[in-house]
């Protein structure tokens, strides 16, 4: 079954050449005009994968992105212009997968969704890794099988990059981890992300525990250092 890209950006040239691109590769496309059209429609009907332009009319990329991370996980890939930086990592702190800048190879945002999908498949325990093999820490289960993590028997909703961070911890409790050592467990060597952006995630994975459990504590910061999964 092909999996399902939706391409959001007001620049119609863009939607119709991506979009003849990305099908020739064996994707199903939704295109969508602006950020307004695209919650509706992806809230209704969920995809694989969404690239959403910055800079759109009615609702941009960065509100839309805030307004899908209520409710969705969905992997995200950002279309940005040469002098969008802030932007760009404001993105990735909100709980975008990816950037790309304009303009921009076809080819090269092809690769990249490919990839974003390919680790989206091993944290499901697809592909290469073993379907059964779910990590058990206390009272967190994180289940790759069906990118599932839980808490005290209570799921918590986590993007790829969320899951990969806490699955990096998790693996070795009392081991410290540096900012960098999570950046390349979280997004690999193709992508530059600054320190910041490592503490935004983090940040927003205690946020998405403690409302399930106001006394989650596992996440511990070591100032200057960088973070460990507390051993109980």
């Amino acid at each position: 079954m092909a999996q399902t890209i939706a391409l959001v950006d007001d620049d119609r040239n863009i939607l119709t050449s991506v979009s003849i691109a990305l099908e020739a590769e064996g994707f199903e496309v939704r295109t969508y005009g602006d950020g307004d059209e695209a919650l509706r429609g992806l809230t209704s009907r969920p995809v694989d994968l969404a690239v959403l332009d910055i800079k759109m009319p009615r609702m941009d990329g960065m509100e839309l992105l805030q307004r899908l991370r209520q409710t969705s996980a969905v992997p995200v890939i950002f279309l940005t212009s040469k002098d969008d930086e802030i932007d760009e990592l404001q993105g990735l702190r909100m709980g975008a997968d990816d950037y790309i800048r304009k303009p921009f190879s076809q080819r090269l945002l092809i690769e990249r969704i490919r990839a974003l999908l390919r680790r989206q498949e091993l944290t499901h325990g697809r592909g290469e890794a073993d379907p059964g093999q779910m990590l058990v820490r206390g009272e967190l289960v994180l289940d790759g099988a069906r990118h599932l993590c839980t808490w005290k028997g209570q799921e918590i909703d986590l993007t790829v990059t969320e899951f990969l961070l806490v699955k990096a911890l998790a693996q070795r409790p009392g081991h410290v981890k540096n900012r960098d050592q999570l950046m390349d467990a979280a997004y690999g060597e193709h992508i530059y992300v600054d320190d910041r952006t490592i503490d935004s995630h983090i940040k927003r994975l205690r946020k998405k525990f403690k409302a399930v459990d106001e006394n989650f504590a596992q996440i511990e910061t070591l100032y200057g250092v960088g973070y460990k999964y507390r051993d109980n």
